[in-house]
């Protein structure tokens, strides 16, 4: 596995910024999703959300959307770290991030008219630890939105 990796890049990749070492996960996720039977739709797409308190403009970004094996439609983060000693690259999708790729999701439906559609969010993490091959790991189903649906307790 490791020299199918590394083979894509021709030597044992350096990363400078963690730009870079996000781009080369995004990379590695892609090829891993392809394998596991999913169709990339988009990568990288990015949806306005309004505007912030102060009048700029917020945008949501959802790394890749895709369909999955089951023909769901599957919008997908991508979180590379070098190194789990203080926590797994997934731990970084907290609740905020989830909060912006649903928000970013909802939007994606709603303009490709795609409302009906089954969909889940997934992640993907990739640790890309130095002198050794890449760890990709897919976790299906990784968050929902039932905890940010609004409450309403008060209106019964």
């Amino acid at each position: 596995m490791r020299r199918n990796i590394l083979s894509i890049f021709k030597a044992e990749p350096k990363f400078s910024t963690t730009q870079e070492l996000g781009v080369f996960g995004e990379q590695l996720a892609v090829e891993y999703l392809k394998k596991q039977g999913y169709r990339i739709v988009a990568t990288n797409y990015l949806a306005p959300l309004g505007r912030s308190r102060n009048g700029r403009p917020l945008t949501g970004e959802i790394d890749i959307i895709a369909y999955n094996e089951k023909n769901e439609l599957s919008f997908i983060e991508v979180k590379t770290r070098r190194r789990e000693d203080f926590a797994t690259p997934q731990a970084a999708v907290d609740l905020s991030k989830q909060r912006k790729i649903i928000k970013t999701a909802r939007v994606y439906r709603r303009v490709l008219q795609l409302t009906e559609e089954p969909y889940r969010y997934d992640v993907v993490s990739v640790l890309a630890r130095p002198g050794m091959a890449p760890e990709v790991n897919l976790l299906r189903g990784y968050f929902n939105e039932t905890r940010f649906r609004k409450s309403s307790w008060w209106s019964k």
